[in-house]
């Protein structure tokens, strides 16, 4: 398998592992599409204005709607290049989201919605699908510009499935169409339907099936899922990271964006949950840890401007760190959440540099370049 040409070198040459994480959160991905715009414009700032995120990431990990903005990130144009910039990811979110989670609005649209959940899907992703056979086209998973792993849940062998580049080297029969992996990743249970894809070999043989749904049912979180592949790929002595030591935490640079918390008053307790049954579970909309990314896709979009609001405003906002005693996030009152992507983008940055400074590949061309001159 031949992978589309990446634009950063190995870690091997480098200081850090570099992650992206992107949450899931339906309509709410707008949020972190928002913060990844404002990286990617000081990336620009210091790089050129061709620079993008894949550019600067050794692996980039989403789930649900995460792994849907990780696959726009990292897919290829007919120029090896990201199909996707950051700033455009924002938009596509505004122009179809109305579409992909249509909403009614006759009178009684209300008990309607509640009969269709209970009967079914409340949406039929059609259009999704569609949308994403366009944009995406025959690209699989092989093909990113830079390492991706996408969490999906298969339903038939209740087993959580992880399309990671890493993986794909090993075991071809991951290598699906990233439409069919977006797909997956982002069937939220009650709200869109499970999708049933399949890999072939080369003679168009049917090679393995999957039953994808909602990435999130396993591996709500990306970042961990990232970490892991790596620290496994360490220990299976791959050249790209050479000599870092498997539990060498300390040289990875995680950026974790997720798509909005709830507030304190909302988290889950043992007394309210204990009364829960099915319905409680999959359909209560304040407290559903199944599908609570879902649960406000009507509100969200009749505010879709005012998410774009918020991802702006959260840059705007000092830098807060999460209590692991109350599980609440407390303000630092220091730098804001823009100053500190400024300097990550600068870290960022100088990394990117100092593997080509240091790789032999850039300077053979290097050389080669001055003795043609």
């Amino acid at each position: 398998m031949e992978r589309a040409r990446s634009f950063l070198q190995s870690p091997t040459y480098g200081n850090v592992i570099t992650v992206l994480s992107i949450d899931g959160g339906g309509i709410r991905g707008i949020i972190p599409a928002t913060i990844l715009s404002f990286l990617e414009s000081e990336l620009q700032k210091l790089d050129g204005e061709d620079a993008r995120i894949a550019d600067y990431f050794d692996v980039i990990a989403g789930t649900s709607t995460g792994g849907l903005v990780t696959a726009m990130l990292a897919a290829p144009d007919e120029n090896d290049r990201p199909l996707f910039a950051a700033k455009d990811i924002k938009d596509f979110y505004l122009q179809h989201c109305p579409k992909i989670f249509p909403q009614d609005s006759f009178p009684l649209a209300g008990a309607t919605e509640i009969i269709k959940s209970l009967m079914g899907p409340k949406y039929d992703g059609k259009y999704l699908h569609k949308l994403l056979r366009e944009r995406l086209g025959d690209l699989k998973l092989h093909q990113t510009l830079t390492n991706v792993i996408i969490p999906t849940f298969d339903i038939k062998r209740l087993q959580p499935i992880i399309f990671s580049s890493y993986e794909v080297k090993r075991n071809p029969s991951l290598d699906a169409l990233l439409s069919d992996i977006c797909i997956g990743t982002s069937a939220a249970p009650t709200y869109l339907p499970a999708h049933c894809f399949h890999t072939e070999n080369p003679n168009g043989e049917v090679v393995r099936e999957f039953h994808a749904i909602d990435g999130g049912v396993a591996a709500n979180n990306p970042a961990l899922v990232a970490v892991n592949e790596v620290a496994k790929e360490i220990h299976r002595g791959n050249p790209d990271f050479f000599p870092i030591r498997p539990t060498e935490f300390g040289r990875f640079l995680v950026i974790s964006l997720g798509t909005g918390s709830p507030k304190s008053e909302e988290k889950y307790n043992a007394n309210e949950a204990a009364r829960w049954g099915v319905l409680g579970w999959l359909n209560n909309h304040q407290s559903s840890p199944l599908v609570d990314t879902f649960t406000q896709a009507s509100g969200d979009l009749e505010n879709l401007e005012n998410l774009v609001k918020i991802g702006e405003a959260l840059l705007k906002k000092s830098v807060s760190k999460v209590n692991l005693e109350t599980g609440i996030y407390e303000t630092s009152h220091g730098a804001t959440n823009e100053e500190a992507l400024r300097r990550v983008a600068g870290m960022l940055s100088r990394e990117r540099k100092t593997r080509e400074t240091r790789s032999p590949i850039k300077k053979v061309a290097a050389a080669r370049v001055a003795a043609f001159n």
